[in-house]
């Protein structure tokens, strides 16, 4: 049993971030987690976020709002409040489509001038268990190398510029870059990462959520840097568009291939979707000088989706809280 609580920092966006915090979470509420602080990819262009994005000139809100409502606590307030947060509006006029949540960290944004402390009001109107901070200061576009979209043509390259466009990729992904390379991060994020006994990266979508926090100068060199520990945290299966036929291992090599020198501590993987990969699984792991952790984290419908429970559960073994 750890002495005290500890600090973790958890990076990401979308669905898999959300997965992570509400896990981490019960860990607050279990008092065996005194800080989280969750750091959120902001290169989103589609959908709510990228119309809002277009008109103000704005950061894109979504990925930020769903951090905060994963944040939310498990009583009403929390309950009432991450509904709200996540409501999407329906109908045949201009709000189509347009998220509750999203409107209102833009509003105080506008309000308040200040893109960390609107986001800190936000999580304390919601009773937030954890702090919400963007990955970067200023909008970027994710830009990746893409073979196989030329017609008889399978080794040519093509540039794809966009996190939807690269995300639903027909060909396979070679690399990825930021526009802008050198964004402005917030000291409250370098600070976060320096203060930190744990950071988490993933699950989420490789390309596009994972992969851009090591591709941001100052960020990169603040996880380097760190005592916290790190732990990487594998997705369950392949995704259509961005991963398809990667396996466990394949997405190890290509976090190290973009950031080689970074030091992993811990590599979470899903029993039930390991299988026969375990074996060259547990190569690229002990080659990176981590340690894997093989664990039910999945969940049991049979989607490739974490289970918030059985990840906290994962993450309390692994933070050696229980």
């Amino acid at each position: 049993m750890s002495e005290r609580a500890q600090a973790v920092v958890a990076l990401g966006g979308g669905h898999g971030l959300h997965a992570s915090l509400s896990a981490l979470r019960q860990l607050v509420d279990d008092l065996t987690v005194d800080e989280l602080t969750a750091v959120v990819t902001v290169a989103d262009n589609g959908g709510s976020s990228g119309r809002l994005r277009g008109e103000f000139g704005v950061l894109p809100p979504g990925d930020l709002r769903m951090a905060l409502a994963a944040l939310c606590g498990d009583d009403a307030w929390g309950d009432t409040w991450a509904r709200v947060l996540q409501h999407r509006f329906a109908g045949d006029g201009e709000m189509r489509g347009h998220v509750v949540g999203n409107l209102l960290i833009v509003g105080l944004w506008e309000l308040l001038g200040d893109h960390v402390d609107a986001l800190d009001w936000v999580g304390r109107l919601l009773g937030a268990k954890g702090r919400v901070l963007p990955m970067a200061m200023t909008p970027m576009d994710i830009t990746a190398e893409v073979r196989g979209l030329v017609p008889g043509r399978p080794d040519v390259l093509t540039s794809v510029r966009g996190q939807v466009e690269v995300a639903t990729t027909d060909g396979v992904i070679t690399s990825i870059a930021l526009d802008p390379a050198d964004p402005e991060v917030s000291p409250a994020v370098v600070d976060a990462i320096a203060e930190a006994d744990w950071a988490v990266l993933g699950p989420g979508s490789w390309f596009t959520s994972v992969l851009p926090h090591l591709l941001v100068p100052r960020l990169r060199e603040a996880l380097v840097a760190t005592d916290a520990r790190l732990v990487v945290v594998l997705n369950l299966a392949e995704q259509a568009g961005e991963t398809g036929g990667f396996g466990p291992a394949d997405h190890l090599a290509v976090l190290a291939e973009h950031a080689p020198e970074l030091g992993i501590d811990v590599v979470l993987a899903d029993r039930g979707s390991v299988g026969d990969d375990l074996g060259e699984l547990e190569e690229t792991v002990a080659a990176l000088g981590a340690r894997l952790v093989v664990d039910d984290v999945a969940a049991d419908d049979g989607s490739p989706r974490h289970d918030p429970v059985k990840l906290a559960a994962a993450y309390a073994r692994i933070l050696g809280l229980r």
